[in-house]
């Protein structure tokens, strides 16, 4: 990162008590005692602000602030961490005693690198602009849903934004910093008709400010979620039984966000509790999946500069052509693995970093949508999802579709509610028959929990076509 950037981040964290920069190297490396072991200092400072918009009136406005650090020793096979809220200097040294302590003994250890090389986002986050733009954007979006129709009963709406500044020293010499801009809206839309109530609910966002509503106006927005609404109005049951499926290009990455990359996470198989466990070079799926994590694609919501222990973040094939190539790695798991780490992450200081997905997605194919659906004699056309349920060890995961509609004759017909897909990850990926051309990246809303830590995340899907599912829904197939 350029030169003055480097020291403004360096003064937001002395004016909050830090000890210099020079110190703290030294500090890090003095209780190492043989070469390989490896110490960090994770320091970070974050600002949030939430405006939320409901029943016509602005609920709530607040103000988030979020400073501290945190300590990670390795030795081989052993972590110790321990993070504090006081950035001083005898705060730091005590966490650093207690961490190494609980470390114990060492092997060879060894990192990566950082350059600096990355700019994917505005470093200026609009979280510190006055709050009246935001208000107007909430009351707009609220505006144009009750305009749309009689039958809109409620519309909820929110914006949120933050900035999240980190700091990582660590022994190997590295200084890596980071400004991590975050927007995002969220709203829902409640319509009623003849005493039958539906919902609809959306968001959207990134590592970007305002300008996000230069391309994506609180209209539009408004527009996507009652037309959401209406449409469930009318829509007919789901129909149940194993039947071919289309995934709609975009949201529908998410599934393959949560059947396919956790289970290809690294610490997962390097406990053997994956699915994909020891299979590195097998054929996993069909010729037509290529799936990729990329943590530096500019503005996307699970975009990083740098990792959050502070390396480069980067490109990793992980599935190419149906083969299985790589894993997802944080710093240990890549050292047992003899491999580069890109995805090292941590919701904050008070946690430790693991291996976790930035931006997921597929790689586009040939087909065209309408070949795809062409090619559909009666199946579902999966559009958007609200998320699901997935067992890392087996793979197996059930899924709730959010707009769905039937397909009969090669034709989208009624609009459908109450369908799940059930099925399992390593095997769905051997039942992709086509791939559409229409790669797109879901609007950033989406947010990945594991072992009680949230981040944000990107995904992106084409049209895909299964050659059969499991559908779950209320009348047989």
């Amino acid at each position: 990162m350029e030169k003055d950037k480097a020291s403004e981040i360096r003064d937001l964290f002395y004016r909050q008590g830090l000890p210099p920069v020079e110190k703290l190297h030294q500090m890090i490396t003095q209780p190492l005692k043989k070469k390989g072991d490896f110490a960090e200092i994770y320091i970070q400072h974050s600002l949030a602000r939430s405006i939320k918009l409901n029943e016509r009136l602005i609920a709530g406005i607040s103000t988030t602030y979020i400073t501290g650090a945190g300590i990670r020793v390795i030795k081989g096979n052993n972590t110790g961490y321990s993070y504090t809220e006081d950035l001083s200097e005898e705060n730091i040294r005590k966490c650093i005693k207690d961490a190494t302590e609980i470390a114990g003994s060492s092997e060879t250890f060894a990192v990566t690198g950082y350059t600096g090389k990355h700019n994917l986002y505005d470093l200026r986050a609009s979280v510190y602009e006055e709050t009246k733009e935001k208000i107007n954007i909430l009351r707009r979006a609220e505006a144009r849903a009750f305009s749309l129709s009689p039958l809109v009963e409620k519309v909820k709406a929110s914006l949120s934004e933050s900035n999240k500044t980190v700091l990582i020293i660590n022994s190997s010499g590295i200084e890596a910093y980071d400004i991590r801009p975050m927007l995002s809206l969220a709203g829902s839309v409640i319509v009623k008709k003849n005493g039958v109530r539906e919902y609809a609910s959306l968001g959207g966002g990134g590592r970007i400010g305002m300008t996000y509503f230069e391309k994506n106006t609180p209209e539009q927005l408004a527009e996507e979620g009652v037309r959401r609404a209406l449409l469930m109005l009318e829509a007919k049951p789901a129909p149940a039984g194993e039947m071919e499926v289309v995934l709609g290009a975009g949201e529908s990455g998410i599934l393959l966000h949560e059947s396919i990359g956790h289970p290809l996470e690294g610490d997962f198989n390097y406990r053997g509790s994956s699915a994909f466990s020891g299979r590195i070079g097998e054929k996993v799926a069909s010729d037509q999946c290529t799936i990729i994590d990329q943590g530096n694609l500019p503005f996307q919501r699970g975009a990083l500069n740098v990792d959050d222990e502070g390396n480069d973040t980067g490109k990793t094939v992980l599935i190419e052509n149906g083969i299985l190539r790589t894993y997802m790695f944080d710093l240990i798991t890549a050292n047992y693995y003899k491999t580069n780490s890109f995805n090292g992450r941590r919701e904050s200081f008070r946690y430790t970093p693991m291996p976790r997905m930035t931006n997921t997605y597929m790689m586009a194919g040939k087909y065209s949508f309408d070949e795809i659906i062409k090619s559909v004699k009666k199946g579902v056309y999966a559009k958007t999802f609200s998320g699901g349920q997935v067992d890392i060890s087996s793979g197996d995961f059930v899924f709730s579709i959010t707009e769905g509609y039937l397909i009969e004759n090669g034709a989208i017909s009624f609009p459908i509610k109450g369908a799940t897909l059930i099925g399992n990850g390593p095997e769905i990926l051997k039942r992709v028959v086509m791939v559409g051309n229409d790669l797109v990246f879901s609007d950033g809303k989406w947010t990945c929990g594991k072992d009680g830590q949230s981040l944000p995340v990107g995904v992106g899907l084409p049209s895909v076509k299964l050659s059969h599912i499991t559908v779950g829904g209320t009348e047989n197939g």
